[in-house]
């Protein structure tokens, strides 16, 4: 496996068209019944590029992709990679409006859209919004080679067999991208209630990712579970790209369920399978549950939560695995910061995010700025190749993010050992976590304050077994209105991506108010304790 410095000026591309020459016959993708080779994928990728080209895509245009993990979603993204275009991932979970307002703030020209999953006309939830700047929109069809998406590969296949002229244009493009240029656009919401678009290049998600490949011990030979969605960098970025820095085989999974997780790993042999605490109590809560079957494991990394310490005893000892890692990261930062070393004790797995990667600072500020000493608390800063270019077309969001000296401040709130291992405490920007995806309760808010009846709202994260934490709206009826909390709460499923919708609502008189008016979570959340048991 090439280490970061060998990646240091490669790109995406240049990685495919090496990973394709050496090990041509060697499965990168198996997705259902198709699987892809290295050479299969980029032949895959040159086609749809070639297509992109014809159809006006040019270097530095946004290609957006609104999908499950499936194979075809990587193509789309590498197609659109080795040509220069950047790639916006949109969740599988967002409504139609939530996608809408992506692809117009992006500006994405194309789109590479599922047809239909989980019993949803995705392409049809966007026909109420006018999206000027998308030019195509092109359907896959999960598991299949025969959709438009197959279609589209094949129009550039036939480019490339008939024209020379496409085969120069088509190197030349490839030839014009480097480690600085724009790789992808991840929206990340804040606290300001607006998704924001994180930007990162080719250079900085290879050299991160493939520390994460290093510290993990991710083998050429390694079969990989991917259930993370792709849409997220733990999914895309520790998922397929860090398979592809490997050289390793990736095993897509559109949907988790416990005994389809289980069936792939007998059937595939599967050694590799990262995720959420939830992913890991889940298999190990379930009532078919047999080490037997899942014997072939032996390696995964975990976080986004808390985590129990005989969760990560558990993974050891019941799940069998010799290698459990947890790691801290934001889409800031390319999704990575910090991991565990194997080696590492349980309690320092469980408790804490592990230490920096190679060359990436991580520090702790107090509230004036000062820099605090090991054990004390404040904001988790990060510096470093890793920190984002820029949040997209948005300056000032930029400055207030990234300091002049370059620290990313993060709004977590944590603080170091003695060793360097980082623990989480807090979160400056109330953000929660339901079932490892990033809940903000300002994006929430202004989201259920849209509905008629309802005047003010605060929401606030509880803890939940299954889920880590799950939201908890406080609200206040609008004048004259008496809401029907199940009207509200499938208002709420119809506008807002499922693991966004609060599991309990509470209707009361008023909010609790500091001086300034800002509403008092703190006292929000003290009143859990006696209201959800």
């Amino acid at each position: 496996m090439p280490s970061a410095s060998d990646l240091s000026a490669a790109t995406i591309p240049t990685l495919l068209v090496e990973r394709a020459r050496r090990h041509p016959e060697k499965a990168f993708v198996v997705d259902g019944d198709v699987t892809l080779t290295y050479r299969d994928t980029l032949k895959a990728a040159r086609a749809l590029a070639c297509w992109l080209m014809n159809a006006g895509c040019v270097s530095g245009d946004r290609v957006a992709i609104w999908a499950p993990n499936c194979q075809q979603w990587i193509v789309a993204a590498l197609g659109a990679q080795l040509i220069g275009a950047t790639i916006v991932t949109l969740n599988t979970r967002y409504k139609g409006s939530e996608a809408a307002d992506i692809l117009a703030r992006s500006g994405a020209r194309f789109l590479f859209s599922i047809d239909h999953f989980l019993d949803v006309d995705y392409p049809k939830q966007l026909t109420p919004y006018p999206l000027p700047d998308l030019a195509e929109t092109v359907t896959m069809t999960l598991h299949s080679q025969t959709d438009a998406f197959a279609d589209c590969l094949k129009q550039g296949h036939a480019l490339l067999k008939a024209s020379d002229t496409q085969r120069a244009a088509l190197e030349n493009a490839i030839n014009g991208v480097q480690p600085d240029t724009l790789s992808d656009i991840l929206f990340t919401s804040g606290t300001t209630g607006k998704a924001k678009g994180v930007v990162t290049d080719h250079g900085q998600n290879l050299r991160a990712f493939s520390a994460f490949a290093d510290i993990l011990g991710l083998e050429a030979d390694d079969r990989y579970l991917i259930i993370n969605p792709f849409f997220h960098s733990f999914g895309y970025k520790a998922g397929w790209l860090a398979t592809l820095i490997a050289g390793a085989t990736a095993f897509p999974l559109a949907v988790f369920d416990v005994p389809e997780v289980m069936a792939c790993v007998a059937r595939y042999r599967i050694n590799v399978m990262p995720g959420p605490p939830t992913l890991f109590q889940s298999i190990l809560d379930h009532p078919d549950f047999d080490r037997e079957t899942l014997g072939t494991l032996s390696k995964a990394t975990t976080g986004a939560a808390v985590i129990p310490t005989q969760l990560i005893e558990a993974m050891w000892q019941t799940l069998g695995l010799d290698t459990v890692i947890t790691a801290y990261g934001l889409s800031e930062s390319c999704g990575l910061v910090t991991m565990c070393r194997r080696g590492d004790a349980a309690h320092t797995i469980a408790h804490s995010s592990g230490r920096a990667i190679p060359d990436v600072e991580v520090a702790i500020r107090s509230a004036e700025g000062d820099m605090m000493a090991a054990g004390e608390s404040g904001e988790i800063v990060v510096r470093g190749y890793n920190v984002m270019r820029g949040y997209f077309e948005d300056p000032l969001a930029t400055e207030q993010a990234i300091d002049a000296q370059g620290w990313l401040h993060t709004g977590d709130v944590g603080h170091l050992d003695d060793a360097g291992n980082l623990y989480i405490t807090d979160r400056l920007k109330d953000m929660y976590i339901c079932g490892g995806f990033n809940c903000y309760p300002a994006e929430i808010e202004l989201q259920i304050t849209q509905h008629p009846a309802v005047a003010q709202a605060a929401v606030v994260g509880a803890a939940d077994k299954r889920l880590g934490e799950v939201g908890v709206g406080f609200l206040v009826p609008a004048q004259g209105e008496h809401p029907d909390r199940d009207e509200l709460i499938a208002w709420c499923r119809e506008h807002l991506a499922n693991y966004k919708v609060p599991r309990h609502i509470f209707w009361v008189d008023s909010l609790p108010l500091n001086a300034t008016g800002k509403v008092l979570k703190t006292e929000l959340r003290e009143r859990l304790t006696t209201l959800i048991e």
